[in-house]
């Protein structure tokens, strides 16, 4: 007789119960947290920096980045001016989970934090299958990938929070059928709060770091 084990709703439930505690840290502590997600090359890095930039004066700024390898990004993230940078080495895994999050947590001081990046693993599938337990989850699309993305991955662009619309400055060297990425978009996620921006030019970015300081400040005021 063939028996049917369904380990991977096994996994998922056990990564949520585990995403849930880790929210349940950071709201304890008052940190709103963000979640980056992105195929490799759309420029989370760059979004990294440039929102750590433009925040490191007003917030308590920590940034947890995961890769398969090296840290690079973690060193990228100092050098902006991230209060504390963590490197996650995933050692192949196409994607940090709840239990990878909650490790790094125990080497922050929550109490001295109040905005927290984390930098998922460039890829377009796995991160959106598995919670963290932050706030609000970011897909960084951008330009030259092409309009087809929403199509080609909904479960991705399906399950965001939050949309940035990564390399404008390129729109009028690549050819992309804005209308279409957006109708795409919509089928699957309607209303999700968008950003088109440019990490290089800075157009945009203001834009962003406005709805971030929201976020971070509404978290300060005492609930009723």
């Amino acid at each position: 007789m063939t028996k049917t084990i369904p380990v991977v709703e096994k996994i998922l439930s056990a990564n949520d119960r585990l995403a849930a505690e880790n929210l349940a840290r950071l709201n304890a502590a008052n940190v709103f947290a963000l979640n980056f997600m992105a195929s490799p090359g759309a420029g989370k890095t760059s979004l990294v920096e440039r929102t750590v930039r433009g925040l490191a004066s007003k917030f308590r700024l920590a940034v947890i980045n995961g890769d398969l390898a090296t840290s690079i990004d973690a060193e990228r993230a100092e050098v902006a001016g991230a209060s504390v940078s963590i490197q996650i080495n995933t050692g192949g895994d196409c994607h940090l989970d709840a239990i990878m999050l909650q490790e790094a947590l125990t080497h922050l001081d929550l109490t001295a934090i109040d905005l927290l990046i984390v930098e998922n693993v460039g890829n377009l599938i796995c991160p959106a299958n598995f919670r963290l337990g932050v706030h609000n989850n970011v897909l960084v699309a951008s330009i030259p990938e092409g309009a087809d993305k929403p199509y080609k991955y909904p479960g991705t662009y399906r399950g965001v929070d939050t949309l940035v619309i990564n390399k404008i400055d390129l729109l009028p060297y690549v050819p992309f059928d804005m209308a279409y990425f957006r109708r795409g978009v919509e089928l699957l996620n309607p209303g999700v709060t968008t950003f088109p921006l440019s990490c290089v030019t800075g157009e945009g970015v203001d834009a962003w770091l406005a709805w971030i300081t929201a976020q971070v400040e509404a978290r300060r005021i005492p609930q009723a």
